[in-house]
């Protein structure tokens, strides 16, 4: 019963992304990890919770959290991902960022080295301008490199995006157009490198994400992540007035 419920809707997410169906969809740009192949997955479910705190006590004080989840189940020649996020930062006793995100994502292999993906996500960051934004987009992607140590995937596909933004400035829809990379080498067993580019392409606004991250694993449930982010947009919302906003984070990852 649950295997048909989660096959139905990957069929939706699917089918909804390539014909570009208007309603307020969803993906978050920072959470946009290829999913692996499903035919050569090692087990029919993965899920992992993550979680970071780094702080600063002084001179000056401040504080980050950051808290994640993700599962996902493979069904050749399916895949498919569940996953939700948080990060709240404090600088002398004010808040400087709150951002939540939710969605899910879809993989259909075509054949062993073609697919079709989707996906959808909300997320909120009112310190950029924006008090939601939903998207869906969907496409074709490649498996580039399929080696044990390195593997390399492009996706490129139309979307939709629903900006609601803060202060009661209104809101805006875009169509757009994404395009994603992921790239990761195994050192070792124990040792992970990945790096994620993408970007949304949209009139008046293009929206530049990279996650760059090491992994390393303590023992078989848990893994230490160092990770880097930069997120870029060309027009920022709101009262928004930088550019680019950096994370940089270490978290330990809860493996089940």
């Amino acid at each position: 019963m649950a295997h048909t419920l989660l096959k139905k809707s990957s069929l939706f997410l699917v089918g909804a992304s390539l014909m570009g169906a208007a309603l307020p969809a969803m993906a978050d740009i920072t959470d946009f990890t290829v999913l692996d192949d499903p035919a050569s997955a090692k087990s029919p479910f993965v899920g992992n919770a993550e979680a970071g705190y780094t702080g600063n006590s002084g001179n000056s004080s401040s504080s980050n959290l950051n808290a994640a989840f993700t599962s996902t189940w493979y069904h050749n020649p399916w895949s498919y991902s569940l996953w939700a996020n948080a990060t709240n930062s404090k600088s002398s006793g004010s808040r400087t960022g709150e951002r939540y995100g939710l969605g899910g994502r879809s993989r259909y292999n075509l054949d062993k080295l073609n697919y079709l993906f989707g996906q959808m996500s909300w997320e909120s960051n009112r310190f950029s301008g924006y008090r939601d934004r939903y998207i869906v987009d969907g496409g074709y992607g490649r498996q580039i490199w399929t080696g044990p140590n390195n593997t390399l995937a492009v996706e490129v596909g139309p979307g939709f995006r629903h900006d609601v933004y803060t202060h009661g400035a209104g809101s805006k829809n875009r169509i757009i157009l994404y395009g994603a990379a992921t790239y990761t080498h195994r050192f070792s067993k124990s040792a992970t490198f990945s790096e994620k580019l993408a970007t949304e392409i949209a009139a008046g606004n293009t929206t530049t994400s990279s996650v760059t991250a090491l992994n390393v694993a303590i023992n078989s449930r848990f893994t230490l992540a160092l990770s880097y982010s930069l997120e870029n947009n060309t027009h920022p919302y709101g009262g928004a007035t930088h550019k680019t906003d950096t994370t940089t984070a270490v978290s330990i990852i809860y493996g089940f």
